[in-house]
């Protein structure tokens, strides 16, 4: 599925966030010491190698809604944007945390001219996010934060499941049609 706003294009896809092809830029849903980790984490280590985790280990710890950029080693992106969301029930306040991973990540998007970016669903699998909740938060950042883009002309969230993937869609097209009605 995918959505045109303002000359950007937001779209939602099924797969794995460490295989993605022709963006400069993925997003690590990381943990605050920026290591390997299980799920997105553990995927995205993995694949880039030993030399993400060597880099990592200056920029940490990171605390919730913050995020910090390195290079993406052995992956197709040249670079990785790692973002600690919030622990659902636990990080306060977390729909403003989870809004930052966002925001943050876009910032750093837009100042190293980034044009495109993949971003995993932040914080709701080990962190229990609920995953409607956190699509419209991260939604709602993004599409706020759409016109005052200037290298950003793709954004992609990969989904690790069927049932994500259409709680996304679902959601992303409620807002789409919010933004275009009078």
């Amino acid at each position: 599925m995918q959505f045109k706003i303002s000359n950007i294009i937001l779209e939602c896809v099924k797969g794995d966030i460490a295989a993605q092809q022709g963006f400069t830029a993925i997003v690590n849903a990381a943990n605050a010491q920026l290591k390997r980790g299980s799920g997105v984490a553990g995927a995205i280590h993995r694949a880039a190698g030993p030399s993400l985790e060597e880099e990592c280990k200056a920029l940490a710890p990171i605390k919730p809604g913050e995020a910090v950029i390195t290079g993406g080693h052995n992956l197709p992106n040249k670079y990785v944007i790692h973002c600690l969301g919030p622990v659902y029930g636990i990080d306060k306040p977390e729909d403003k945390l989870l809004s930052n991973c966002y925001f943050n990540a876009l910032k750093l998007a837009e100042k190293y001219q980034i044009d495109s970016i993949a971003f995993p669903a932040i914080s709701t699998g080990f962190f229990n996010y609920p995953v409607e909740e956190a699509a419209k938060i991260a939604f709602k950042t993004i599409i706020k934060l759409i016109p005052g883009l200037k290298y950003v002309k793709r954004i992609r969230f990969v989904l690790h499941s069927e049932r994500d993937l259409k709680i996304h869609e679902e959601i992303l097209t409620q807002m789409i049609e919010k933004v275009k009605s009078p």
